[in-house]
């Protein structure tokens, strides 16, 4: 048995909105066998764009029922029905969670006619419910009305089963089938192009507009796990009326589409993306000359146009490195900024500065120090690669960190032998790094150690 269901509302999503109206038709393949519609009172004002759209005002519910009123009612109508809707998950998402308010707990299988009319009638040029009504020519004197559009509803089923569309809702419903889950505007078949391999998916709006980027190990069991709820909140009702399409890039393991959703994430600022959109190194160590001459260590917020020796996420990670290279090789503090005072040089009352600050000391002596500190530390950074399975058997991935920084990642042919650095980079894509991306490299290097194969670098400072 069948539940033609239509609803209207004080707005979008259920969370935070309410029913006005309520109709249900009970069917049984072949014809009405109950029907039930009424108002219902939200208990809420109902906004002024909804008045007009639907002719119902609060002096309309004002003596109509509230739904906990109803609620017995409507819950033994469509308990063990199929619940059939245009964009069902919209009238199911409201329903369920009014219901469940009520204390009953609606677990139907839903059939929605949208994907119902676009399998049996993909010459419509449209598949909302009043353009493909009146492309079958069905009639519909009460638009936006819970009973004219339930009505509409049925006669548009009904073509459906005449048009030989039995077989088409049997396949839909069977106990495998997660089509009705989708989102409405999302065709079925761009979730089976999906790989089961690693990769990054892209989710995209009306106009092809990247709204959402993720990352998986396997992509079409993670893209389908969107939509294994429906829950009731704005944020994800609109989300999933924005996706209609999906591309994807597959990757050679895990941890690369990780890198890539990061860099993804960052290169496209999607609109349902949040929490990536934070991992961004906040400070860096840079080197400047002074009028005099001087090589100065700092650490300051990043910046856009310079390019740091190295980045850090917190302040206090740049000071400790920044006193080390202080103490090791005796730069000046205050050069370095670590003495921010007017008062005599701390280092040169301990004897651990020879004197820049006051110019005592030659400006090649101290810059030698500086550079001797800068190279000191680059040498400390690690240069090494991550091999990995490729996309296929004929190539091997590789992640490239050189001097402590993520470098890039690509695919080498397998029967390529030993390459250093510069021809490792031929074979590889240089992308943009953070403290994030980093730190996900140095984690599994050090998990999966047998992947890591140590690279020789250059000592010399003016190779940076």
């Amino acid at each position: 048995m069948y539940a033609i269901v239509d609803i209207e509302t004080t707005g979008g999503y259920a969370a935070n909105n309410a029913i006005t109206e309520v109709a249900i038709v009970l069917h049984d393949g072949n014809r009405e066998v109950k029907r039930y519609e009424t108002l219902v009172n939200p208990g809420i004002t109902i906004p002024r764009y909804v008045q007009a759209l639907t002719g119902i005002t609060d002096e309309l519910v004002e003596d109509a029922p509230y739904f906990d009123d109803v609620a017995s009612s409507v819950y033994d109508l469509l308990k063990d029905r199929i619940f059939v809707a245009h964009n069902v998950n919209f009238d199911y998402s409201f329903l369920k969670y009014q219901l469940k308010a009520c204390g009953y707990d609606l677990d139907c299988k839903k059939l929605c006619t949208v994907r119902l009319s676009r399998k049996v009638f993909p010459d419509a040029p449209s598949h909302s419910l009043g353009n493909i009504c009146q492309y079958l020519g069905i009639s519909n004197a009460n638009r936006h009305r819970a009973g004219g559009d339930a009505d509409a509803t049925v006669l548009l089923f009904e073509r459906v089963l005449k048009a030989g569309g039995l077989e088409v809702i049997r396949a839909m419903l069977k106990g495998n089938s997660k089509e009705q889950y989708l989102p409405t505007n999302l065709p079925a078949e761009e979730i089976e192009k999906l790989p089961m391999t690693p990769g990054v998916y892209y989710f995209h709006d009306q106009k092809g507009k990247v709204i959402y980027v993720g990352k998986a190990r396997n992509l079409r069991s993670r893209v389908t796990s969107h939509f294994s709820n429906d829950k009731p909140g704005r944020q994800k009702q609109a989300f999933l009326r924005n996706i209609y399409s999906i591309s994807f890039e597959t990757t050679g393991t895990e941890l690369m589409a990780f890198l890539l959703e990061c860099v993804e994430i960052k290169r496209l600022w999607p609109s349902y993306n949040r929490s990536l959109k934070k991992f961004e190194p906040a400070f860096g160590l840079y080197v400047y000359e002074d009028r005099n001459g001087y090589s100065r260590l700092v650490l300051e917020k990043k910046r856009r146009q310079l390019q740091p020796i190295y980045t850090f996420s917190l302040l206090h990670e740049g000071q400790q490195l920044l006193r080390r290279l202080v103490k090791e090789f005796r730069l000046c503090p205050k050069f370095s900024f670590i003495q921010r005072d007017n008062d005599t040089c701390i280092g040169v009352l301990e004897h651990a500065c020879d004197g820049a600050c006051e110019q005592k000391e030659p400006v090649a002596a101290y810059n030698q120090r500086v550079e001797s500190a800068i190279g000191a530390l680059l040498q400390s950074l690690p240069s090494f690669t991550l091999m990995d399975e490729g996309r296929h058997a004929d190539e091997r991935s590789c992640i490239l960190v050189e001097q402590g920084r993520f470098y890039g990642m690509g695919y080498l042919p397998t029967d390529v032998g030993y390459l250093d650095t510069d021809g490792l980079k031929g074979y590889l894509k240089q992308y943009p790094e953070n403290d994030y991306m980093r730190g996900l490299v140095f984690q599994h290097a050090e998990r999966w150690p047998a992947k890591k194969i140590n690279l020789t670098q250059s000592t010399d400072p003016a190779a940076r």
